[in-house]
């Protein structure tokens, strides 16, 4: 009479979890499947490390740049000093800003440094009143919604003038360069020049 209770202790215990028994051939399609997995893995992250470099390396931002000297016409007639460039002029040039009648017209947007010189020809410390109160100007003359004054330099007691700035010009900016009548600029290269550089987006 005691052996019944024993079979139901026996059958109340918790079976022990085996793990079933694989093959040699599911094995070894599990380890090919994950190295397969680990070779897509690695290829997909060389892909994602080499693309942005490969574009930069193929689609590399052009610099725009100008350097222009002064092209004058006697008498002046208006305040407004025309520029040009090209091999015959010497050093200037224009590598992305184009020149429309005489004045830097802007062919790509982002951040620009502008720089000029102008000196006066046949200037003396005893030139006159309207040396002393002249200025030279920069500034952005078309489109009209962008219209601003960049830089404005008096002469004062000297007989040259000349400074830079970094400023943000967009696409179809053209800058004018203003000299008070009726004075003359030099048409020396070395004395009176004008230039911009893109330097950022």
């Amino acid at each position: 009479m005691q052996h019944p209770p024993a079979r139901m202790a026996e059958e109340g215990l918790p079976r022990p979890w085996v793990l079933p028994r694989l093959s040699w051939a599911t094995v070894l399609r599990l380890s090919l499947l994950l190295v397969l997995l680990s070779f897509a893995i690695f290829c997909f992250i060389c892909c994602v490390q080499f693309q942005r470099p490969q574009q930069t390396q193929l689609e590399p931002l052009e610099v725009h740049v100008a350097e222009v000297q002064l092209n004058l016409t006697v008498p002046r007639k208006d305040p407004t000093l025309r520029w040009a460039a090209g091999p015959t002029l010497g050093r200037s040039f224009t590598h992305g800003p184009g020149l429309e009648k005489g004045q830097l017209y802007i062919h790509r947007a982002g951040i620009y440094r502008l720089h000029i010189q102008v000196t006066l020809a046949n200037c003396s410390s005893t030139y006159g009143t309207v040396q002393h109160r002249a200025t030279v100007t920069v500034g952005i003359c078309s489109p009209a919604a962008h219209s601003i004054t960049l830089l404005r330099l008096p002469f004062g007691q000297s007989c040259t003038v000349a400074s830079q700035r970094l400023t943000h010009l967009a696409v179809g900016d053209i800058l004018c360069t203003n000299l008070t009548l009726p004075l003359l600029p030099s048409r020396n290269a070395e004395e009176t020049f004008f230039g911009v550089h893109w330097v950022y987006p």
